[in-house]
């Protein structure tokens, strides 16, 4: 298995909103509401010609009631006159006085910035959308960019359903499954994939931020865009402007060490939920919290041996049934339609629920089509950026590790290294240093209990930057701004706007 993806969900409000709505219709399998912004046709007549991508003038045109533009970057920066890709953007225009540009990034990797876009304007202070345009961008091989294509979706159905055998004959299959994964989306996306490293995507925003005209970085970045802003930061420390990375993944982690991040952080999220959910009288989980993370690794253990039935052709098994109960982990104000998965599962064994939560992770809406290519997007930068160690053994370890640590859910979390095993592709070279020594402050914002993008790693972020300034929320759920309080919206805010360095170890 690899990492969960760290993406910043849908506000608290929105989130519950479109949950609630996929579970309306019982025993069905509900569409995915996204609202997605395509950018104009004239847009890419507006590309200039390989070889000048610095000289580009950005065409704006309306989309929705937003504006939307392609750029033109390198396929290999190191090759900056050959062959270019496109990459995706839309804007919505500063209402008030006008500082420069907030580029947004919500994470993944996979995550499509142009979609988030609406959502951002949702949730952003007045104040912040009267201060920046903001600008969100499909990064290369994500979404309307330049995309990544590797399977079709009765393909990724069988993907994201698959339980994973670990016997050493099972791991062998798995790797070779991988491997034709891997071949076929070669096949399918061709040169492209063996340059979507965040290196290079980081590269590619230093180029956005010159055609929009700023002479530094204003940024704000959720989950894996936290990743990318500091790779900016590390590859371009004099350009950096006012920087937000918001529920932390640092570069210098392991694949293996975000794998056991990761499974501690849901492990973590999931005994808050049971708590919680044990003291409503609802709740299908008896006994103390122990016993309620017991019942369910049973459930889990149980779709494992015998799928659960759905109402229609496709069965729960308990890769989807984790998918699911991870889906409402994500944020605290989901955690009623969780209670509600979980007692159509435990009580009825009936497996709609569960299900329709998975698919609305997984962005597969009524017809069975996935409405972005996230997924795949994620396992291809993923296996650019780093490779887990693929020895049975060394996995085994790994794992034995991981499901002390996280007893629940950890073998969700494990045995990463065969998704990459036989990648057709070359991994990137890591950077010497992430420290983006000279850099202006950095604001690094952590959850103490973000089950996709755990507290520790906000911490170690915040040192890793030497010029990092961690702010920190004290509860539930993935990423702060404007899905916590006041208080972490007014730091951030401050900054972003006011240029306010909030001192370092700030709690809210």
């Amino acid at each position: 298995m690899r990492p969960r993806p760290a993406r910043r969900p849908a506000g608290p409000a929105a989130l519950v909103a479109l949950l609630a709505g996929l579970l309306a219709v019982a025993g069905c399998t509900p569409a995915v509401q996204q609202e997605t912004v395509t950018p104009g046709p004239s847009t890419a007549a507006a590309a200039p010609a390989d070889g000048d991508v610095a000289a580009q003038e950005l065409v704006w045109t309306d989309c929705a009631d937003l504006e939307c533009a392609t750029a033109r970057v390198p396929l290999d920066w190191a090759e900056p006159e050959g062959e270019t890709i496109g990459v995706a953007l839309t804007r919505h225009a500063a209402t008030g006085e006008r500082l420069g540009t907030l580029f947004i990034n919500p994470g993944g990797p996979g995550a499509s910035g142009v979609d988030y876009v609406p959502a951002a304007l949702a949730e952003f202070s007045d104040t912040l959308l009267a201060s920046y345009d903001v600008v969100g961008f499909d990064p290369r091989g994500v979404g309307l960019s330049t995309p990544v294509d590797c399977v079709d979706d009765a393909e990724l159905d069988v993907l994201t359903a698959t339980d994973l055998d670990t016997s050493d004959a099972g791991l062998t299959e798995a790797a070779a499954t991988w491997g034709a994964v891997g071949a076929q989306c070669l096949e399918r996306t061709g040169p492209l994939l063996e340059h979507v490293d965040t290196v290079s995507a980081a590269r590619d925003l230093d180029l956005l931020r010159t055609l929009v005209g700023d002479e530094t970085l204003t940024y704000l970045g959720f989950s894996y865009g936290t990743q990318l802003g500091a790779t900016y930061a590390a590859l371009f420390p004099e350009r950096v402007g006012r920087l937000v990375l918001d529920g932390a993944l640092d570069p210098t982690l392991t694949s293996t060490e975000v794998s056991a991040g990761q499974a501690a952080g849901f492990e973590g999220a999931l005994r808050a939920y049971v708590a919680y959910c044990q003291g409503q009288d609802t709740c299908p989980l008896d006994g103390d919290v122990e016993d309620g993370l017991a019942q369910v690794r049973t459930l889990l253990d149980k779709a494992t041996a015998a799928p659960l039935t759905t109402g229609q052709d496709r069965r729960l098994t308990s890769a989807l049934a984790f998918s699911g109960i991870a889906a409402t982990l994500y944020s605290q104000a989901s955690w009623d339609l969780l209670t509600q998965g979980l007692t159509a599962a435990i009580t009825r064994g009936d497996g709609s629920v569960l299900l329709a939560l998975s698919d609305a992770y997984y962005q597969r809406d009524a017809e069975g089509r996935y409405t972005s290519n996230m997924f795949e997007a994620f396992w291809s930068i993923g296996c650019a950026d780093s490779r887990a160690p693929a020895d049975v053994a060394e996995m085994r370890a790994a794992a034995a590790e991981v499901e002390a640590a996280a007893p629940t859910v950890g073998p969700w979390f494990s045995y990463g290294g065969v998704t990459c095993a036989q990648w057709p592709t070359p991994v990137a070279e890591p950077l010497p240093s992430y420290a983006a020594e000279g850099a202006a402050p950095i604001l690094v914002v952590g959850t103490t209990n973000d089950p996709a993008t755990p507290y520790a790693w906000a911490e170690k972020l915040a040192t890793t930057l030497s010029s990092g300034v961690l702010l920190t929320f004290e509860g539930e759920g993935h990423t702060a701004y404007r899905a916590s309080n006041t208080c972490i919206a007014d730091v951030v805010d401050a900054y972003l706007v006011e240029g306010t360095v909030p001192a370092d170890g700030t709690r809210c």
